[in-house]
């Protein structure tokens, strides 16, 4: 035990750094919420939907769409579904929803990213907007994305959709989710256009298309995994301005009521976050350890200065978390989750990590993409 003492120093660093920073990664200040009442004309705007077995849910999706404003064109791609997803939309008959049957996706490529090329092709208006078929616009927010993007002269804007916390395992584990993100990507960093960080969430992204035409297209990151930030990185490799931040007015409406549902969300992705390196993941394990683990541990058997060093730590860590409970509107006390909510994302990401040395892939909406030698993130289809 008493060496576990001798590293509680460690972790008062790391959370204490954590709040210091300049860039403040805990912060929430980047938030775009709806303020505008009258959209005006959007007829300069198509909403791009690539939809696979999302039949129980993009029918809220685009009822919030039709209500966004006059004018507004919709490209829903039916990502070969089997749930009868065509059907429903189908079903709405709604104006200016123009319905995909997706082709197979080439080698190579995503699924979700080769829906959204097919739609691309199709668009004829100057702004694009990537949505994904669970999340639901409140009234004005395309109008409010529109006026930012011209605003700040951006050539994409992305905001973090805002998760469903209602279940144990979503209180606990989405908003620390939300966090580590920040950590791992500062919006702060990432929208001042710091050449390392390009932030941007893959489920309300809104761009110019001759933007995207500058880059290639969705060709350009073709087998990405971790497709949002890999297209910031593309923009912002162009030269291109990106701008990412939170928001409660883009809703998800998937439901994570287990703890199975968010693991595999996280493990499918979490090796590839770390470039797919075992340093990486030791380093990861380390500082973890030191920031989690070490404190929870010294909390029950720590004396004398440890005590007070440890209950340091436990104040720090909760202090910068807090940022992101109260943003969501959740009780105080569920920052005290904080320490488990990242031991679980540290088991997650070791899962992840197996799975790939062991040749599972990831597997996603019934497709699964293994790593190849060409690209750290380049992927085989199974179809």
């Amino acid at each position: 035990m008493e060496w576990i003492q001798a590293l509680a120093p460690a972790g008062l660093v790391i959370w204490l750094s954590i709040l210091i920073l300049p860039w403040r990664p805990w912060s929430t200040r980047e938030s775009l919420d709806s303020n505008t009442r009258d959209p005006g004309d959007l007829s300069d705007i198509t909403v791009l939907i690539p939809a696979r077995n999302e039949a129980g849910l993009i029918p809220r999706t685009l009822a919030a769409l039709a209500g966004q404003g006059p004018g507004l064109k919709i490209i829903v791609v039916d990502d070969q579904s089997t749930d009868g997803t065509r059907e429903v939309i189908e079903a709405l008959a709604l104006k200016n929803v123009s319905i995909i049957a997706g082709e197979p996706a080439l080698p190579g490529w995503s699924g979700k990213l080769w829906a959204l090329e097919q739609a691309r092709r199709m668009a004829d208006t100057d702004i694009l907007l990537l949505l994904d078929a669970d999340i639901e616009l409140k009234p004005g927010m395309i109008a409010t994305l529109r006026h930012k993007l011209a605003q700040d002269d951006l050539d994409l804007l992305s905001l973090m959709a805002s998760l469903r916390m209602q279940s144990f395992w979503e209180r606990l584990l989405i908003p620390a989710f939300i966090y580590f993100f920040k950590l791992l990507y500062p919006f702060s960093l990432s929208n001042r256009g710091h050449r390392l960080v390009a932030a941007a969430a893959g489920g309300c992204i809104m761009l110019k298309k001759t933007s995207l035409q500058g880059i290639g297209g969705f060709a350009a990151i073709r087998d990405a995994l971790i497709d949002d930030c890999s297209l910031a990185m593309a923009f912002r490799r162009r030269g291109y301005r990106t701008w990412i931040g939170l928001t409660h007015d883009a809703v998800s409406l998937r439901a994570y009521d287990s703890l199975a549902g968010i693991w595999h969300m996280v493990t499918r992705t979490a090796f590839t976050q770390l470039r797919y390196s075992w340093l990486l993941l030791l380093l990861c394990i380390a500082i973890m350890t030191l920031a989690c683990i070490v404190p929870i541990v010294n909390l029950v058997g720590a004396d004398g200065v440890y005590r007070w060093i440890t209950a340091a730590t436990l104040l720090a860590m909760l202090a910068g978390y807090f940022p992101v409970v109260h943003y969501y509107r959740l009780g105080w006390h569920w920052t005290a989750g904080l320490p488990l909510a990242g031991i679980m994302y540290l088991l997650m990401t070791c899962h992840s990590a197996l799975l790939h040395q062991i040749g599972a892939g990831t597997s996603w909406k019934g497709r699964t993409y293994h790593k190849t030698p060409a690209s750290p993130e380049a992927t085989n289809a199974e179809q």
